[in-house]
């Protein structure tokens, strides 16, 4: 079989750095050569991850003019699989400037660069959220109304109308919050296990929202549904036209994620304090309720994502095995 390429847009994100660094570990076992590229915008790829990641190409890219996507197709060539983890995902900061939300959140340059490509060789796996849902009820399934109550969520909800119209073979996965262990080179956002580990282990009260719930998904399986849906692509080359929710097996709120923290680390359960979520303003709305029916992901992937508990058991470990390193 011939070299097959993956474009990781947004590698040097959450994501991207943890699908780089799985697919370069697993290079060396498969039957065909896979080569790797990624995109990065705002600051050139950190050394760590370079070095982490030594046979992948980076290429700056912005996504809002298209500027660097002729140097990928001149120097890297057609992908077979796109990945497209690249977005404005903090809600706030879209509702501050909505224009620049919708400008990189719609992947209307990545979609018309693909499409430039006559053959429909290339899948292209888009990364929504979970956002896209008004928050009203539990448990919504991929056919139910997509309500967004912030721009974020709106943002979303265009980008995947505009791919599901304007290109032929795609994968839209509507990803919960995502966590697990840091990356090789550390992103500067807040990581939610991690956050709440640190905040619980000073032995101090803290506030958490009782009242708002997510199916939160553990970035491993991310990753394994990720190169599912590649592996699917390169072994049948079956267009695609799928929506999935991607989450975990569990409904959890703010309260009952701090908990489950405070258990396996051992931490007085007195310090979470319970509160709603409307006694703090954040500058944005926020759905209630946005936990999803993942029945759709398990029956056609065949896989059962890691409970949350377990998940932030494994978080934890992998955090104390890079601090003993």
């Amino acid at each position: 079989m011939s070299s097959k390429k993956i474009l990781i847009v947004g590698g040097t994100g959450y994501l991207g750095q943890h699908l780089l660094q799985e697919f370069t570990a697993i290079q060396d076992t498969l039957p065909y050569a896979l080569s790797l590229s990624f995109t990065y915008h705002t600051n050139p790829p950190p050394e760590r991850l370079l070095k982490a990641i030594p046979h992948a190409l980076p290429f700056h890219v912005d996504l809002r003019t298209g500027n660097g996507f002729d140097d990928i197709s001149q120097n890297f060539g057609q992908p077979d699989v796109v990945v497209n983890c690249a977005a404005l995902s903090v809600p706030r900061a879209c509702e501050v400037d909505p224009t620049a939300a919708m400008a990189i959140n719609v992947p209307s340059v990545l979609v018309k660069c693909l499409s430039s490509f006559s053959n429909g060789g290339t899948v292209l796996i888009h990364l929504s959220t979970d956002q896209v849902y008004e928050g009203t009820k539990s448990f919504y399934k991929e056919d139910d109304e997509t309500l967004p109550v912030n721009v974020y969520g709106r943002s979303k909800v265009a980008a995947e109308q505009f791919i599901s119209v304007n290109y032929s073979n795609f994968v839209i996965l509507r990803s919960s919050i995502i966590y697990g262990p840091q990356t090789v080179s550390p992103v500067p956002k807040s990581l939610p296990v991690q956050w709440m580990d640190s905040v619980l282990a000073k032995g101090e009260a803290m506030d958490f929202f009782h009242d708002e719930f997510r199916c939160p998904v553990y970035v491993k399986d991310l990753v394994t549904i990720v190169w599912i849906l590649t592996s699917r692509w390169i072994s049948e080359k079956e267009p695609m036209q799928l929506l999935l929710n991607v989450g975990g097996p569990d409904r959890v709120s703010r309260v009952q994620m701090a908990e489950a923290v405070a258990h396996i680390r051992g931490y007085n359960l007195s310090l979470i304090k319970s509160v709603s979520s409307s006694t703090v303003n954040r500058g944005v709305k926020s759905p209630a309720d946005i936990s999803m029916d993942i029945t759709r992901l398990i029956q056609t992937l065949n896989m059962s994502p890691t409970s949350f508990r377990d998940g932030i058991k494994l978080t934890l470990e992998a955090e104390l095995s890079s601090a003993s390193e």
